[in-house]
């Protein structure tokens, strides 16, 4: 069975589900998200984290054309629909499409996108034994530029640190901040 993939209203099997190329999400990166963990049956802080994807929306004015209440009976259904007990769930909200400018005006309808699929970021032994992980050479992005309260689409810094792990044959890499303080992780 191909996972059920909520996009605008609709649900399509993993292989249909498609956005615009010229939604501004997938050109700018304009838009937030964010990544959900459901356990057991249960999503983990379900109303926390539809109120930070609401903020975040806010904070780059995009109407979200969803009530929250909505929005997550939209999580609980793409849960159901794939029959998931434990899973990733990745709720996005883009500008939606408009043209190649950068105008946000041009995007008239924003775009909502839910995944939910089983994940696993590591193998089991490296959660009982621990792993050896790098310090990055990229920083993570000052908070003057995009407030990290608001979970952009832009992710560049985690992949460019990923990669560095990657060349270094680390499961994981640390980023720091500009000030040499413990940022975060990649994921």
């Amino acid at each position: 069975m191909s996972i059920q993939i909520y996009v605008d209203g609709k649900y399509y099997p993993k292989e249909e589900a498609k956005i615009s190329v010229f939604d501004h999400g997938f050109l700018y990166g304009d838009g937030v998200f964010e990544g959900i963990r459901a356990y057991n049956g249960r999503v983990f802080k379900l109303k926390e984290h539809i109120d930070r994807l609401y903020n975040g929306a806010r904070g780059i004015m995009i109407n979200v054309p969803l009530t929250k209440e909505e929005m997550t009976e939209v999580v609980l259904e793409t849960l159901r629909r794939n029959q998931l007990q434990d899973a990733y769930i990745r709720l996005v909200i883009s500008r939606g499409a408009g043209d190649l400018g950068l105008d946000p005006k041009k995007c008239n309808k924003p775009t909502v996108v839910c995944i939910a699929d089983k994940i696993v970021l590591y193998p089991e032994e490296l959660y009982e034994k621990g792993m050896e992980i790098i310090t990055a050479a990229t920083r993570r992005n000052r908070p003057e530029g995009v407030n990290p309260q608001m979970k952009s689409l832009n992710y560049l810094n985690n992949i460019m640190a990923k990669l560095e792990a990657n060349l270094a044959g680390a499961p994981e890499a640390l980023l720091l901040n500009n000030e040499d303080y413990v940022a975060e992780c990649t994921g």
